[in-house]
């Protein structure tokens, strides 16, 4: 037993490995037991700690390094996350609300620290921990398709100015607990940050977009130019006398406009969620000893004084902001609750301080109970109120005048209908759910081949492949005849099929492109994606994704599973009101209301969605059923049974700081026994319907999977 004892204490590899069953196994469990599965890491670090079995060391070099790259990757991901955009369009009124949501909270944790015997530089650390917020509730938001309301805007934006905020407190705090801290050092620091900030938020931005732009489509070299950009930073921030997470969270905005939201985000973002970053949570529970943390809570005070001011200091900033700048009472609670959360720069700050010395045991067990009352709360409160706020529509809501693609009818821009054609078995199919689409809109299919490359054009292999894409071209002609559709093959040659799709599509004006269903399964899968992911990721129109077991022309009850249907969030209904008017269909509308929700809430959610499908589709005749049922997915199952079709969005939820956030369709694709309609949508237009479960670890797969 000696040497295998000696293999897991000294072994490099061994605590790796059983981390991975950890982030595996752990999270998972935990969800269904209906706990967080950030709990379950935390609670998988007490258990393998040096308070529990001593599995995992602290102290091990593994874990270190690990742990580190985990902290820095969290609030690499936090400045990756924040949306520029949304900051753009309210900058003025983010800067104000974001000053009211650091100042308030920083002088109410001061004022804790300081009532509870601690130094002014500990104190307004605190404060500091206060000042920021994770926005883990805004898959909520985007679901409800809210977004677009001013204040959400508004506490969307101001996560720019509490984050760097409570980040550059931080680093001054731990300068001056080095000691021997004059003002000249104070001053030379603060000259110091604002160099290093200038060059990462515009140097590394330049050269971003230089390099992206030269490297083209090569998503490997430019996702390592990213984890560059992120340690690069990191370092430069400990070589001013700042901490590593500084640096992190300003290169995230630095490089967020240059990597948009396309693959390589993705790419990022997922090699953090599912390692990096449950490492630094469970790297957090080896931390936390047991005895410590219960007479932490014995003596409550300090914890109920953290909890209880920040929530009300949060409170207190969001009812400034209403009084400002007018806002209702709706929208000052759903400010308040979307800057309540206390997860990403809280933890990685705290752990900072804890490192250096600055904060107690009990401090950091404090921001533990804070960070799971607030992820907890925060998102429950929006989802009460959110419902409830108004959106501006841009225009208004006239679907006789728009196609199923959103563009005006006209004679010099047909409607585009594009269909890749690979599979034999699934062709007919796909041929005539395109000919039902371009029919209605009097409009042309696009059956297109992709040939791929080879080194040499005159290879036997080029040659088949050549005859095999004109064998799929020539019988999609004939099917398309058969329907009685204008038709225009076009056979391509490129060196990768997805980007083949997406190009040809941008240069026939595609309105739309129909695929067939895709699978992807493993870990490579995951990583790189497939062709489905790809286009999905660079189409510039909707892609209609299908899993079809019978013909489009024998759907004869569809049903379409709605949360809202303002904006984006409509497609889903257009399409099905073409499939009932090709086939004398019945439309039914589903929506899923929390088991708890009351009858008269019920009665109006129901004449809501009767009157907004109306306005939408005036001629069709749509069934509106709503359901009260605690599981989402499982109400949705339930009644597809009795239907030929599911109408459903294809989208990805933005991450919470790098914490994932699960997709109810995802679940659903999994088991539905009907065919599947998948609409995806392009990036710049994601807004959701499905409502989303919050959870730490579910990954944002798109539907797909």
């Amino acid at each position: 037993m000696e040497p295998i004892l000696h293999v897991f204490r000294e072994e490099p590899i061994v605590p790796f490995a059983l981390l991975l069953v950890v982030i595996l196994t752990v999270p998972i469990l935990f969800e269904r037991l209906r706990l967080p599965g950030l709990v379950g890491l935390l609670v998988a670090g007490v258990v393998l700690g040096p308070n529990g079995l001593q599995l995992l060391q602290k102290e091990s070099e593994t874990m270190k390094l690990l742990s580190d790259i985990g902290l820095v990757y969290l609030m690499f991901v936090a400045g990756l996350e924040v949306d520029i955009e949304q900051f753009r369009k309210t900058k003025h009124r983010s800067a104000g609300f974001g000053t009211f949501t650091f100042l308030v909270p920083l002088i109410m944790g001061t004022i804790v620290g300081r009532v509870f015997n601690f130094d002014w530089n500990a104190s307004i650390l605190i404060g500091s921990l206060f000042a920021s917020h994770t926005l883990l509730a805004y898959p909520i938001v985007s679901r409800l398709g809210v977004v677009g309301n001013e204040a959400v805007t508004v506490t969307i934006g101001a996560t720019i100015f509490t984050d760097v905020g409570a980040l550059l407190v931080l680093a001054v705090c731990v300068g001056i607990h080095g000691g021997d801290f004059t003002v000249v050092k104070l001053l030379t620091l603060f000259g110091s940050l604002i160099v290093y900030s200038a060059v990462i938020l515009f140097g590394f931005d330049w050269a971003g977009r230089e390099f992206f732009r030269r490297t083209g489509q090569e998503e490997g070299n430019q996702f390592l130019f990213v984890l560059l950009a992120l340690f690069l930073a990191s370092l430069g921030a400990q070589l001013i006398g700042v901490e590593k997470i500084v640096g992190a969270f300003l290169a995230g905005l630095a490089v967020n406009d240059v990597v948009g939201e396309g693959q390589v985000k993705e790419k990022v973002v997922f090699v953090g969620s599912v390692l990096f970053i449950p490492i630094f949570f469970v790297d957090m529970g080896l931390l936390i000893d047991i005895p410590a943390f219960i007479k932490t809570l014995s003596s409550i005070w300090l914890t109920l004084a953290i909890v209880v001011g920040l929530i009300g200091s949060k409170f207190l900033a969001a009812l400034l902001a209403k009084f400002v700048y007018r806002y209702n009472w709706r929208e000052m609670l759903v400010m308040w609750s979307l800057s309540l959360p206390q997860v990403a720069a809280t933890l990685a700050a705290t752990l900072v301080g804890y490192r250096v010395g600055l904060l107690t045991e009990e401090v950091l067990n404090s921001v533990i109970v804070l960070m799971l009352v607030t992820a907890t709360l925060g998102p429950l409160i929006t989802s009460q109120f959110a419902p409830g706020l108004i959106v501006t529509e841009a225009e208004p809501l006239e679907s006789d005048k728009t196609r199923l693609d959103g563009e005006k009818a006209s004679a010099s821009h047909p409607f585009t209908v594009v269909v890749p054609v690979y599979n034999p078995q699934t062709e007919k199919y796909l041929m005539e759910m395109a000919a039902l689409l371009a029919r209605h809109e009097a409009g042309r299919i696009v059956p297109l081949a992709i040939t791929t490359t080879n080194a040499q054009m005159d290879a036997p292999q080029m040659e088949a492949a050549f005859q095999r894409s004109e064998m799929l071209l020539e019988r999609a002609t004939e099917l398309a005849g058969e329907l009685g559709v204008k038709t225009e093959p076009l056979l391509r040659l490129d060196d990768d099929i997805a980007r083949g799709i997406s190009r040809a599509s941008r240069e026939q004006k595609a309105s739309l492109i129909v695929m067939g269903w895709g699978k992807r399964t493993g870990f490579r899968a995951r990583l790189f994606g497939n062709v489905i992911d790809s286009v999905l990721w660079a189409s510039h129109c909707p892609v209609v994704v299908t899993r079809l077991l019978d013909s489009p022309m024998n759907f004869h009850r569809i049903l379409v599973p709605v949360e809202n249907l303002t904006g984006q969030g409509t497609q889903p209904l257009r399409f099905a009101k073409i499939l009932a008017d090709s086939n004398q269909a019945q439309v039914t509308l589903l929506h899923v209301c929390n088991a708890r929700t009351s009858a008269a809430k019920v009665a109006w959610t129901r004449s809501q969605l009767s009157l907004l499908a109306s306005k939408w589709a005036p001629e069709t005749n749509f069934e509106i059923e709503v359901i009260k049922h605690e599981n989402v997915a499982q109400a949705i199952l339930n009644t597809a049974r009795s239907f030929d079709l599911i109408v459903l969005r294809s989208l990805r939820y933005r991450t919470a700081g790098g914490l994932e956030v699960s997709d109810i369709t995802t679940q659903l694709v999994q088991h539905l026994t009907c065919s599947v309609v998948l609409l995806g949508e392009p990036q710049r237009t994601t807004t959701g319907v499905l409502l989303p479960k919050p959870s730490p670890r579910v990954a944002n797969d798109n539907v797909l999977t």
